[in-house]
């Protein structure tokens, strides 16, 4: 099991790391029309993913103990996990994905500097999500198929792969060496297994708050698709390849949970 675990852990961290991959297969930026397209597709998968692998065992979980009233703690932590993202976004300078400046401080980093600490901020609450999944699983709380752990985990990987192309194909149009490009790509996604890990550790206190803890990563994976990945997929032309994508990307993720659950 524990083995298991720690795959389910990496698997997202790969995926940004063959996003990153991206630099040894082009010479310059991803087009605009691929970009949209990837970045639609990976909202759709984190929209499919906050209901039916977080929102949705957190209500039935929280609902089954406290009844009716059991709906507050599933409410308290989604609008926490947004909040946490607001103020994230509003302390850390960094600039959206989408290439115009974020509303938080200003600073002295290069563009491809603030976007690489915005991919790796929006990330942190996807390593949390698998996290919490995969405690639940083992300890039996969220019933869940390990099937079903590794279908998050996998979604999250495939959703990770234009984000990590969005931090090295950037630094490479700077005149980055390719070897540098991909490496600080990848690194943007070290923090999903490490939140996976240190939410797996506080396992003693995880089990009681795991309704409030999903919803809580819910929020959070909703405000980064409604703050960065949406916009970014419908500014400017081509929005409609953003929204192929987004339906792809949904119907995917909601066919494995639904499959694998």
């Amino acid at each position: 099991m524990e083995t298991s675990i720690a795959l389910g852990f990496l698997i997202p961290f790969l995926g940004t790391v063959l996003g990153a991959a991206t630099v040894f297969l082009f010479r310059k930026e991803i087009s605009d029309r691929t970009q949209k397209a990837m970045l639609g597709f990976a909202s759709g998968v984190m929209v499919a993913a906050s209901f039916w692998s977080l929102l949705q065992p957190a209500i039935e979980m929280s609902m089954k103990d406290g009844g009716a009233m059991g709906i507050l703690p599933v409410l308290g932590g989604f609008i926490a996990g947004m909040g946490f993202l607001l103020l994230l976004d509003t302390i850390i300078p960094h600039q959206h994905i989408d290439g115009t400046q974020s509303e938080g401080p200003k600073s002295t980093l290069t563009r491809s500097s603030k976007l690489m600490l915005a991919v790796t901020l929006h990330n942190i609450p996807e390593g949390m999500a698998v996290g919490v999944v995969f405690a639940g699983m083992y300890t039996g709380e969220i019933a869940l198929t390990l099937a079903s752990a590794f279908a998050l985990s996998i979604g999250m990987a495939v959703q990770n792969i234009p984000e990590g192309a969005v931090v090295s194909m950037p630094l490479r149009a700077e005149g980055y060496k390719r070897g540098k490009t991909f490496l600080f790509g990848a690194l943007s996604g070290v923090v999903e297994p490490i939140a996976a890990t240190a939410t797996l550790l506080f396992l003693e206190y995880t089990v009681p708050a795991m309704p409030l803890l999903l919803a809580f990563s819910a929020g959070a994976m909703l405000y980064v698709v409604v703050e960065e990945l949406i916009p970014a997929s419908q500014s400017g032309k081509h929005s409609n390849l953003g929204t192929i994508g987004f339906a792809i990307g949904f119907a995917l993720m909601m066919v494995f949970d639904v499959i694998l659950g």
